[in-house]
């Protein structure tokens, strides 16, 4: 062979080792190529599986303290009758007179807000075919015929406080049909008998009389009550009046529209034009809308301050305002002022959650917790109860308020029920964070009655929340 041919022979070869040699370096890069995607790809694989996993996880473990969290409709059911029985054995006569330092009406407001929490309780009772239903029904009508179903110092009175009773009324006028016959108990035979029909308008008219006075009245000063007004717009000088009023002038309205009268709408409107007075004008007016929070009355306005130098939001006060809200929405959900009653609720929701103490509650001063700080159940039972009726309503989501509201009502069942059924850590009649002080689980209030009110108005809630 020649020096050429072996010359081509080796270029020949070295050509193919060399093509050789790169197909091999080629299929190496390849599989190194497919072994590190396929690295990576598992990697990436084990990171959305682990992903996956994490969030099942934290969605699972949410589910999981939620559920533990919520109680069971029995156990709600069971704490509200212990706390209701107590109260009605010690009270067995609901139109006796009550005596806190001096002899006054049981239909002044403490019964009143009471009252109002045994109605829900008792429709709750019927709808879950309690057994106790016609008892505390019988209870109802028994204290409304006492007090023949009149406001507290007559149909001209223009006080809040006198006329909270009249929610009442007119719930039992909506629970109950004229055409229908009612219950009642018979002690001695030891059952319920059904009497005749009777013409419940009876029940209402007082408070017709009553709401026609105010609107009457939106040019008359008064002098009496609560404050001094240069019209019934003006009357409500104090917050807690919104909730002894606004739900009256609201049911009323409910009523009057389903009776297809024209003149609903005057009850309405007048009711929001008190709320709005308060709201907006009195004292520069009582809400703090960048707040969201409320001062009582015109005493509290700033310049004052807690003694620790910030602003003085009264639990129990913002939370008779919250409960307003609600009960006011319920009754006309296509009323004219919906919207701006739902507004004024949504941004006093935003700043209560801001307000919630570490051991679930809310203390008697909103902005101050070191100002008479600790477990009170009055407002924060009022909280819960307006937050569960917005959950309820598709206002609030459930996922985020659900626990906040099942874990507050576990806590205020286990620290605040007695075995008994009394209730502890209720803050006493007052109008600022320092009264009635000490509050304690085994402190009685003055009166004992708008704080089971208020447990009650949360509970039944809470059971319709949970059957939602």
């Amino acid at each position: 062979m020649s020096d050429s041919s072996v010359g081509k022979s080796c270029l020949a070869n070295g050509v193919q080792s060399y093509d050789k040699g790169v197909e091999g370096r080629k299929k190496r890069h390849k599989t190194l190529l497919f072994c590190g995607y396929s690295c990576i790809f598992a990697i990436e694989k084990n990171r959305m599986t682990m992903k996956k996993i994490l969030t099942f996880s934290l969605f699972a473990l949410c589910v999981l303290q939620q559920a533990m969290a919520q109680p069971a409709q029995r156990d709600v059911m069971a704490a509200m009758e212990l706390a209701n029985d107590y109260f009605m054995q010690k009270y067995p006569d609901p139109g006796k007179p009550t005596f806190v330092k001096r002899e006054r009406p049981s239909n002044l407001w403490t019964r009143g807000v009471y009252f109002e929490g045994l109605v829900a309780l008792t429709e709750m009772e019927r709808l879950t075919d309690g057994e106790k239903y016609l008892a505390y029904y019988q209870y109802i009508l028994d204290w409304g015929t006492a007090h023949k179903w009149m406001p507290r110092n007559g149909v001209t009175t223009r006080d809040a406080d006198d006329y909270c009773c009249c929610q009442t009324y007119l719930d039992m006028y909506g629970m109950e049909n004229p055409l229908e016959s009612v219950p009642v108990l018979d002690a001695e035979a030891g059952k319920i008998v059904w009497g005749h029909p009777v013409k419940v308008q009876a029940w209402i008219d007082p408070t017709i009389a009553c709401m026609d006075n105010l609107i009457a009245c939106r040019n008359v000063p008064q002098t009496q009550g609560n404050g001094s007004s240069d019209g019934s717009f003006g009357d409500w000088t104090w917050i807690d009046a919104i909730q002894m009023g606004l739900p009256v002038m609201a049911k009323l309205a409910q009523i009057r529209h389903q009776q297809k009268a024209a003149d609903w709408v005057r009850y309405a409107e007048q009711g929001w034009q008190m709320y709005r007075t308060t709201r907006d004008s009195i004292a520069g007016g009582l809400f703090n809308k960048e707040e969201g929070l409320w001062w009582r009355d015109k005493d509290f306005v700033p310049p004052f301050t807690t003694p620790n130098g910030k602003q003085c939001y009264w639990s129990r006060g913002n939370g008779w305002v919250y409960a307003a809200l609600v009960r006011t929405m319920e009754s006309l959900p296509k009323g004219p002022h919906y919207k701006d009653y739902r507004k004024d609720y949504l941004r006093m929701t935003d700043a209560l959650l801001k307000c919630q103490q570490p051991d679930g509650y809310w203390y008697v001063s909103l902005d101050d917790p070191q100002d008479y700080g600790g477990k009170e159940l009055t407002g924060t039972a009022l909280f819960i109860y307006g937050m569960a009726w917005g959950v309820r309503h598709g206002m609030l989501p459930a996922k985020k308020f659900c626990p906040i509201i099942y874990e507050t009502w576990n806590k205020m069942v286990e620290d605040c029920l007695h075995p008994n059924g009394a209730l502890g850590y209720v803050q006493g009649t007052g109008k600022e964070p320092k009264d009635s002080q000490p509050v304690a689980y085994d402190k009685e209030p003055d009166f004992d009655d708008y704080g089971l009110g208020c447990f009650l108005l949360c509970g039944t809630e809470i059971v319709k929340l949970l059957n939602r």
